[in-house]
């Protein structure tokens, strides 16, 4: 039998699922924000390509989203209110996105022509930066 102080705290465990689910749902929007300014940015229509089958632009829509979705895990984890996270998820969009730019001005000129003509390495390979930009951006948001 449980004694009286370890018995569940309803109050405490209502208001930490409060705060979860506030901070879900502000992450949500931000990430459903993120994916349509990404979407707007890259030279291909991601959704046109990936209901026909396009694995690489699916594969480099998921590395964006996940390369996004690393720095808001750790900005939730390590802010305390959220002006702040939403401080951070901002920052943290606006790096993935100039990365994304720099690398098709600088390095991938033809990703447009890659992408649509479904070259898999080229997928992976903006997955693959996105995601390594996300862990970088995640981890200098600890500091």
């Amino acid at each position: 039998m449980r004694g009286e102080s370890e018995m569940f705290d309803f109050t405490a465990f209502q208001d930490g699922a409060t705060a979860f689910m506030l901070a879900f749902v502000v992450a949500g929007l931000f990430t459903i924000a993120f994916k349509y300014i990404y979407q707007w940015v890259t030279p291909y229509n991601e959704k046109a390509l990936i209901r026909a089958g396009n694995v690489s632009a699916a594969v480099a829509l998921a590395g964006a989203l996940i390369g996004y979705a690393l720095p808001l895990a750790s900005a939730l984890s390590h802010t305390v209110s959220l002006p702040e996270f939403a401080a951070w998820a901002t920052v943290a969009g606006v790096v993935q996105i100039a990365v994304f730019c720099g690398v098709r001005f600088l390095a991938l000129r033809d990703i447009k022509a890659r992408v649509e003509a479904n070259e898999i390495s080229i997928g992976v390979y903006l997955a693959g930066i996105s995601i390594a930009v996300g862990l970088l951006n995640a981890a200098c948001m600890t500091s």
